[in-house]
């Protein structure tokens, strides 16, 4: 489960984080009583990714001005989502920006701190610009200053950074957190820092022991049942848009990351789910393996669908399995796959039965096998397109929708 940067501020300040002074802002008319000076800027309160390049950001000066661009912002969908809340936060002039980070590492299982001197990083470029320190034992003070001298710093900066670092790892273990991240950690040029935008997953399955985010993950799982109006997705950690290309990931910065590439390179997303953890807390429990064959069924049977674009990075539960779904599906007798829309756009020319064309792209060595089981299939020209560059699976896939025929 993943908090709304508002959320984020008000954990960041509970726990001694430094945030900006900020208000929650609920209609346009609540800027009529800000309590914060201006100049401020305005923030959607959206889990897309890119929000000020999609209009989501803006920097206002007067009430009047405030009050307008509330009301672009609160109609603007980006990705597919519309904003309940809008982040009302002082403007901040940072002379310089940082990355920090708390992760769990499910490899190792144990948490691991990372910090990078530059913000909003590439992360084709993250072993090169970002270090790390495995948390080995209980933490300490240690662990965050020795971040900060593999980063560069002396100092006050050092003193600065590893008090941030440590106040994000004591909200990380209080409330079983998969992530903290702070990105960016501003500086101003007297040296003061400010968390200016951060974001918190929760491990779902430590919901249950806090009243206060159990509460929270209520309160997103009735809302994600009510802004889709397609019920197949209310147990799926994804957005329904209205493209002809499905994305599929394990991970929700993943997902969102091919989103933004397909959208950019001119294709059209369509359903977009995350399979690395079933959406709400309250689901039952189901594997891998068990959500990846249900979304392709899924997918297949939707009529809208001309491309699926699986994006797996990293590592997945028992990768042989996977494989062996995704062509087990693919050598299926299509025949028997049945019509089932699970949106319409009142295009009467679609085909009454639809099997939409694969790109798989699987980054990692610990996927190496099942790339090479996957490289066994052979279907003439509907054999799936198998590579490991995410830019070259996005234009596959949108070449591949482009050149779709029609019916």
């Amino acid at each position: 489960m993943d908090l709304l940067e508002y959320q984020v501020k008000e954990w960041f300040g509970n726990i001694g984080i430094p945030v900006l002074p900020s208000q929650r802002i609920d209609h346009p008319t609540d800027l009529k009583r800000l309590k914060i000076r201006y100049p401020i800027v305005l923030k959607s309160q959206v889990h897309a990714g890119e929000r000020a390049k999609a209009g989501g950001v803006r920097f206002v000066e007067t009430t009047i001005d405030a009050i307008a661009a509330a009301q672009n912002i609160f109609n603007l969908r980006i990705l597919g989502e519309l904003p309940e809340v809008l982040l009302a936060e002082s403007k901040y002039d940072a002379d310089q920006e940082y990355y920090l980070a708390v992760v769990l590492d499910t490899a190792l299982c144990r948490p691991v701190i990372l910090g990078g001197k530059e913000a909003n990083i590439d992360w084709e470029l993250a072993s090169e610009k970002i270090q790390h320190v495995v948390v080995e034992q209980e933490f300490s003070p240690y662990y965050a200053r020795t971040l900060a001298l593999k980063m560069g710093l002396h100092g006050s900066m050092m003193q600065s950074i590893s008090a941030v670092m440590e106040k994000m790892y004591q909200l990380f273990v209080e409330k079983d957190l998969d992530l903290v991240e702070i990105n960016p950690l501003g500086v101003s040029q007297s040296g003061k820092v400010m968390a200016l935008n951060g974001n918190i997953r929760v491990n779902e399955r430590a919901i249950a022991r806090h009243p206060d985010m159990a509460l929270m993950a209520e309160k997103i799982v009735t809302r994600h049942a009510n802004n889709h109006t397609n019920g197949h997705l209310r147990d799926w950690d994804g957005i329904e848009m209205h493209g002809k290309i499905a994305i599929l990931g394990n991970g929700a910065g993943s997902v969102m990351a091919t989103l933004d590439l397909v959208a950019n390179g001119g294709g059209k997303p369509g359903v977009c789910l995350n399979l690395r953890h079933a959406f709400p807390a309250e689901t039952p429990a189901t594997t891998f393996s068990d959500r990846l064959a249900k979304s392709l069924k899924m997918l297949a049977d939707d009529k809208s669908t001309q491309v699926i674009l699986i994006n797996l990075l990293g590592t997945v539960p028992q990768p042989p399995e996977v494989a062996e779904i995704i062509m087990a599906f693919l050598q299926q007798d299509k025949s028997e796959l049945k019509p089932h829309v699970l949106r319409s756009n009142g295009n009467k020319s679609r085909r009454e039965n639809n099997f939409p064309r694969f790109v798989i792209r699987l980054g990692g060595s610990d996927l190496n096998a099942t790339k090479d089981y996957l490289a066994t299939i052979k279907s003439g020209s509907d054999a799936p397109i198998v590579v490991e560059d995410l830019d070259e699976a996005v234009a596959e896939a949108i070449r591949l929708a482009k050149s779709h025929r029609k019916f």
